[in-house]
């Protein structure tokens, strides 16, 4: 059996297996981490917003540490909706971070060094990003 070559889209699989629904472990931790949150989404549909800005958000994950067929622009894209809205980019970079120890959790175990090596690139990744972004802002 070979190793699998995306280790982010692999944990996802391996998330996938085990639990029908990451929505509410991710915005339970977001809440309990950065309870500030909370207050930043509307009260009505709340569970709909919450699964699909999720769900955009592992899209676009899963394309920054792939293939980066484009997908990945979603999140400077909305980094600056996010600012719009008053969100300060520590707490939007936060959010990716609050993924992937969830992501940890789910998997216990399964959650290897070469696993823990990806995510800890990715999440790099994505703060150069969102720094990346900032600079162009300001230039």
């Amino acid at each position: 059996m070979t190793a699998p070559t995306n280790l982010i889209q692999h944990s996802f699989e391996l998330a996938a297996e085990r639990c029908e629904d990451l929505t509410p472990l991710v915005y339970r931790r977001l809440f309990r981490e950065h309870p500030e949150t909370q207050a930043m989404f509307r009260s009505e549909a709340s569970e709909l917003v919450r699964g699909s800005m999720l769900a955009l958000t592992i899209d676009a994950m899963l394309d920054f540490a792939g293939d980066r067929t484009g997908h990945f622009r979603m999140i400077e894209c909305e980094l600056q909706s996010h600012e719009a809205y008053g969100t300060p980019r520590e707490l939007f970079g936060n959010f990716f971070g609050v993924i992937a120890e969830t992501m940890r959790e789910v998997l216990g175990d399964d959650w290897s060094p070469e696993i823990d090596t990806a995510w800890r690139k990715l999440l790099d990744d994505i703060d150069r990003l969102i720094a990346a972004s900032q600079t162009r802002i300001e230039a």
